[in-house]
């Protein structure tokens, strides 16, 4: 029996709320639980009262094998929690991003961003060359016939 910590939705349309379950892992997402553990409310204003998990039984579910989907890793590391999960996911990010500074590809957003902004004023620059290059040559041919 594969055991999977993970997000069950409850609630409205248009206001989410979710409960944190040990589910096994051939359940559908809103089948058959085998522990709430806690809750998670993503439009809570309130910090603590957004995150409401029961971190000593989270742990014994990962100490039992149970493994935690990307949401509640991210929940759990929130709280103080690290799993292996959640450090092989850091460590692949850190590795893609040294990959991409070594082949100069933007990686994060702000990196995006800022290249795309280089490349529109490289463009705008190169259109202002071409422009000032054929008046030069304009009036070239002016002052030739002239």
């Amino acid at each position: 029996m594969a055991v999977k910590l993970r997000l069950t939705r409850i609630g409205r349309r248009h206001r989410p709320f979710f409960r944190i379950h040990a589910i096994e892992s051939r359940n559908p997402r809103d089948g058959r639980i085998l522990e709430k553990i806690g809750h998670y409310d993503p439009i809570e204003k309130d910090e603590e009262k957004q995150i409401v998990i029961d971190l000593e039984r989270a742990k014994y579910w990962i100490e039992k094998g149970a493994v935690p989907s990307d949401t509640v890793v991210d929940i759990l590391a929130k709280k103080g929690v690290t799993t292996k999960i959640g450090e092989a996911r850091k460590k692949r990010r850190q590795k893609a991003l040294e990959i991409a500074r070594k082949k100069g590809k933007p990686f994060t957003k702000a990196e995006k961003i800022a290249a795309e902004k280089a490349a529109e004023e490289a463009a705008e620059a190169a259109k202002a060359a071409a422009e000032a290059a054929a008046k030069a040559a304009k009036e070239a041919e002016e002052a030739k016939s002239e």
